[in-house]
């Protein structure tokens, strides 16, 4: 099952136009993720580690304007796992309904600082993904 966080759209997330910015989206996405990694555990395992994700590429898909006081329902699941980056999508819903306001594949890699490059995806690191982010969206 995905994870789920839920977001309420205020006025301060909203453009000339009335609805949520572009921009916003990128913020909404993140805390889902971090909402994610904390009630999951994950987080204080990369903090002992040493190790930090990092996202090297976004694409989102725009498919309805959020407006002031709606509800959101953010989806968060693993797509895939390559050997040094892996694919988390999420999907943001009108919450208690079908309609997809917006949709994102989000990669990353899992970064060393002390080595200064991203780790091989395998073993603890690898089993430790599988299970924060349970089943894909």
């Amino acid at each position: 099952m995905a994870h789920h966080t839920r977001i309420k759209v205020r006025g301060y997330h909203l453009d000339l136009f009335g609805h949520v910015n572009n921009a916003r989206y990128l913020e909404f996405l993140e805390e889902a993720r971090w909402s994610q990694f904390e009630e999951q555990g994950g987080l204080d395992w990369f903090l002992k580690s040493g190790l930090a994700l990092a996202v090297v590429n976004i694409n989102i898909d725009y498919r309805r304007p959020a407006l002031m006081g709606e509800q959101l329902l953010i989806e968060t699941g693993l797509k895939s796992i390559g050997n040094r980056s892996a694919v988390i999508h999420q999907r943001v819903l009108l919450e208690g309904t079908d309609t997809v306001v917006a949709e994102a594949d989000v990669t990353f890699v899992v970064f060393d600082a002390k080595q200064n490059k991203a780790v091989v995806l395998e073993g603890q690191l690898k089993d430790m993904l599988e299970q924060m982010t349970a089943s894909p969206v």
